[in-house]
Formats: structure tokens, sequence, C-alpha cells
């Protein structure tokens, strides 16, 4: 007789919507002999599942997203001196024997609360189809998505997929990724064809999600599954693959499937990209010189839902040092305008840890390729402009690393002016400027009366967007359809047929510091071409001109040693589930500091 982990129905909401709760009772564990009978049973231990989405942003910077920001060819590491784990994803590094065992140690979380709800939902008798179906589709695709992160962090990992299994070594990374794609097939045949406005996981989700599973695997693993295999220049993606209950998933079915998406998921594209991002919420856009007088509505305010967000991981006010720190967005307190300087300085974008500082190349290669690209602008700061931050002062704390002239705005922290409407609490100074979220979703916080830059900030961590849709449509179907929707939306010509570099121009524009481009270039195969562009781009070391210097023989030398795949943290390889990763074995693995 097994337990399962469980939640009260009332954090269902936990990872779904932002602001609207109250209170989270952690009822604690129950037999499956006597749970889960009800509907809201299903609800409750479903709560459980979600809520790993969230259990990563107590440690962010350990996950896999924030190490593919890093570590793609558009984002340095940043940070300060002493912030070696940021700058060691970037130059694909490691930094202490457990770098990211957290991440591993999360996820694997994740994976084992799935694995014993759908045994019980695919065991279960006498409840409702519909339910049950629903229930056993949004399991299998968290624990594909948990599995997706997993693997392309670390390559071959332990395939679980029952409570019961004892053996948890390593086996052959086809049948995993095999069962990451067979799972989002199980979730699109069992989710019913509607659109969900809630934050929970949908049929035409699960078909997004399978697109960019697919594109992935059979991109980087066309050549086979060796370190050399994986860092060949050779492109030639695979058309089948064979899933572990003996079917095989061809091109054309995931074409059929992003098709579906595409013609009759309801999702559409924000007619302006600028509206996607926080900065235009009602509580900034008109105090910000880019954003003023333009008429400019973010798709977010007051808790609305955009047509353009497909999945995404939400927060709550309850975020505290008490409880935990993931129920706030990690990734925008890491990523925010390195601290030590007033806030009036980089208004209207939030101070943070100073991560994923956006690297010169990227902004140079936009700027030559679309130079009347309005996407530039909307998704990146140039601190020497006086539309953005006239008052930046450089280095801000003075320990900055890879401090470049640009930051990411996507998913920065935003603060707002005081409109009275938050009192500090006694005894505290004024507070000139806040968090919007603190004036857009006012009472009932875990921290009340606290302006707090580490934990208020809860707006949506968008991972798939529409636009990303239209442009694996693009790709599958090597049409430009897709391509001219989205470059349409920017006020861009369309262009005259499809080719592989326009599909891999438009991604990287549109698609910007967003997490997506690490796996791009390296399903591509251009990844070490891509990334030797980093090395000896200007940037800032404590305030003063330096450049981004290789380390550890290079990023190419890196690359090629390690395919882009992260240690496997010493803990898990002293257990024996797993063997280390090529390129990890010495000390050239080792990033000693800037």
């Amino acid at each position: 007789m097994k337990k399962i982990f469980l939640l009260a129905a009332a954090v269902a909401t936990l990872g779904l919507t932002s602001c609207s709760i109250d209170n989270v009772e952690n009822i604690g564990e129950m037999s499956t002999s006597e749970f889960p009978k009800t509907d809201a049973d299903i609800e409750s231990v479903l709560a459980g599942v979600y809520q790993n989405l969230n259990e990563t942003h107590a440690n962010p910077q350990c996950s896999f997203l924030y190490a593919a920001c890093l570590a793609s060819d558009d984002q340095f590491g940043g940070g300060g001196t002493n912030d070696k784990l940021m700058q060691a994803e970037d130059l694909i590094c490691n930094y202490n024997a457990d770098m990211t065992n957290q991440f591993y140690a999360d996820r694997y979380k994740g994976v084992a609360r799935a694995n014993t709800l759908l045994e019980v939902l695919e065991n279960a008798d006498g409840m409702a189809e519909d339910v049950k179906n629903k229930g056993i589709g949004e399991s299998k695709f968290l624990r594909a998505f948990y599995y997706y992160e997993l693997a392309s962090m670390y390559g071959n990992v332990p395939l679980i997929t029952s409570p019961e299994q004892e053996d948890t070594k390593q086996g052959d990374v086809k049948v995993l990724w095999g069962q990451i794609l067979q799972d989002l097939r199980d979730a699109v045949t069992l989710l019913p064809a509607e659109r969900r406005s809630d934050g929970r996981i949908d049929k035409y989700t699960a078909e997004a999600m399978l697109g960019r599973a697919w594109l992935f695997y059979t991109g980087m693993y066309c050549n086979g599954t060796s370190t050399a295999d994986l860092v060949s220049t050779s492109y030639n993606p695979l058309t089948s693959v064979d899933l572990p209950d003996g079917t095989t998933l061809t091109k054309q079915d995931v074409i059929g499937y992003i098709d579906d998406c595409v013609n009759n998921s309801g999702y559409s594209l924000v007619p302006d990209f600028r509206n996607l991002w926080a900065y235009t919420n009602n509580k900034v856009v008109e105090d910000y010189p880019y954003t003023k007088g333009q008429g400019l509505v973010w798709v977010e305010n007051d808790n609305a839902v955009s047509p353009e967000t497909m999945f995404s991981i939400k927060f709550n006010k309850l975020a505290s040092w008490s409880t935990t720190i993931g129920y706030a967005n990690g990734i925008a307190l890491h990523f925010g305008v390195r601290g030590g300087q007033d806030y009036a300085n980089t208004f209207p974008f939030g101070q943070g840890w100073g991560a994923g500082i956006v690297a010169p190349n990227l902004v140079n290669d936009w700027k030559a390729a679309e130079p009347n690209d309005m996407r530039l602008k909307a998704s990146i700061a140039d601190v020497n402009d006086t539309n953005e931050m006239p008052n930046y002062q450089r280095g801000g704390w003075a320990d900055f690393v890879q401090e470049t002239d640009y930051y990411s705005k996507k998913w920065s922290p935003i603060c707002a002016k005081n409109d009275g409407s938050f009192v500090p609490k006694e005894g505290d100074a004024p507070a000139y400027l806040a968090c919007f979220e603190t004036l857009m979703y006012p009472g009932n916080w875990d921290t009340s009366g606290e302006n707090n830059f580490q934990l208020s900030n809860i707006h949506d961590l968008v991972l798939i967007r529409f636009a990303d849709v239209l442009l694996m449509q693009s790709e599958l179907k090597e049409d430009a359809s897709g391509i001219n929707k989205v470059r349409a939306r920017a006020g861009l010509p369309a262009i005259n047929g499809y080719s592989l570099q326009a599909l891999q121009n438009e991604r990287r524009w549109e698609l910007a510091c967003e997490g997506i481009r690490w796996n791009d270039i390296r399903r591509w195969h251009i990844a070490a071409t891509a990334l030797a562009k980093q090395e000896n781009q200007p940037t800032y070391y404590c305030g003063n001109p330096d450049t981004n210097k290789p380390h550890n023989g290079g990023y190419v030398a890196r690359f090629n040693a390690t395919a882009g795949f992260q240690k496997m943290p010493e803990t898990q390889v002293a257990l024996g589930t797993v063997v280390q990763n090529d390129g990890w074995n010495d000390a050239s693995s080792e990033y000693t500091g800037w």
C-alpha cells in the first residue's frame, strides 16, 4: 500500500492563478486504497503534481530554464564576483560538486507524484471517464515536461514510470525520449478539444509541447547518441520515432497535431508585441517614456488572460521565507538589473542579481539582419537610450561581472510609482517606487506592508506562446506562412519562400531571451558557431571596460566536450544511478572565477 502526496483543494490554484489564494493547508499523506475517489480528490492530488512547476523557483539558478538562458549565445552569466554559478553556466563549466543537484531532485519529485497519480487513475473503477481521462492527460503532460527538462539538462537520465520501479539506473536515451513523446501524444488524445483559460493544461498545449520535444529530439539526435554525434555539424532530422508502446510517431503525425493547434485551439497572437510584457501594465505604462502615449495595454492587467499564453508558471502572494520562495517568480528576481543603486535610476525595471545579461552579439546580429524590427527595442533595454534608463549607474553593486549595455525586458521585475495604495510597515521609509504587483493586487500578502523586491514579483513566467507554435508549423512544413504571421505582427514585410536560415532568424528575434534559443542551436547543430561569437564581446568588469574572455578553453571547446549537457550531480553519480557525462571528469571543467 502506497502513500500519495496530497494538498488541500485550495492549493489547486497554487501554480495556476496569481493573487487569489488566501491559505494553503497541507493535509499530508493518504493511502491509495482510500484516495482519490471523487473529482475533488483528483484535483487535490493534481495540485501537488502542478506544484512542482513552482518548486524550482526556490532555487531558480539550478534549473534548466535558467541554465538554458545563460548557456545560449544570446545571454551571459552576469552576477557578481561571488556568483560563480551564474558565470559557470554561461561558460559550460562547473562550480562545486552538486551545482544543480537541487533541480535534479526537485524534478524527480514531480515525476514521482505524477507516477503515483497515474497508477491510481489508470486502475480506478467507477470514475467518470472524462474526469479520469483529464487527470491522466494532465499528469502525462507534466511527467513529460519534467523529463523534457531533465533530458535537456543532463542528457540520458533514469526513466522511472511506476511507483514500484526499483531499477533507477540510466537506460537507452532513445527509450527516454520515446517515453516523453508518447506521454505527450497520449495527453493530446486524452484531453478534450477545448481551450482552457484557468492555467491548466489543455489538448492544444500538449500539441505545442509535443512539437517542441519532437523538434529537439529528432534534430539533436539525428546523427546518433554519442557526444561526437551530438556536436556534429551535420543536420538531417529524423522523420519517425519508435515509442515504448510499440507504435511509431512520424513527422507527418506531428504536423497534424500542430496544424490542429493552429487551426482549432482558439489561441491567437496578441496584436501588439509590446503588450505581452509586464512593462506595459496599467501602473507603469504612462510613466515609462518608451511606452507613454502609445495606447498599450498589458494582456495580464488585473489577472486578465493572454490569448497567446499556452503554458506558464503562475505565482501568488504567499511567498515568504517561512513557506517557500518558490511561490514568487525567482527568474524575475535573478534577471533584474543588478542592484546597488536608487530604483529611480533603473525605473521602470526592478532590481535583482543581474543574471542573464544580454550579449552584444545578439543586438549586433539583430540590427544587421532586421534594422526595422520593433521587437528589438520591445525586448531589450539599452542603458544608453534616454527612453530607457537615463540615470542608470554603471556597476551598481561594484562587483558586476560580464555587464553589458543591454538588459532583457521580457522577464524583468517591474516597479511602479506608488499611487498611495501601498502603505509601508510602521517605521519603514515611505515608498516612492514599489513592485507593480504590490499596487495591482493590494491586500492579503503574506509579506503585508513590505515592498519586497525578492518576493513581490509574481507575474507569470510564460513557457509556451502561440507565436512559437506558428514558427514550429513553418519549420515542420517548410512553409513561410507561420513565419509571415509572426512578422506581420511585428510590422515587417513577408518573406518570399521558406528557408531554414529565415526560420532560424525569426525564432531568434521573436523568442529572444525566453529560454528557447539554447535547445534550438543544439538541435540545429550550429551551437559551436553561434557560441564562438560571444568571445571577446565588449563587457564591463566591476564597472570598468573589459571583454568576454574565453575560459577553460573557450565556449566552443566546452560545447564540443559536453554537447551542452550539464555535469551530473556528484550525489547522483555516487548513488550509482548515473555515470558522469563527457567533459566533466577532470579539472578542465572547473570554473574558478573571472
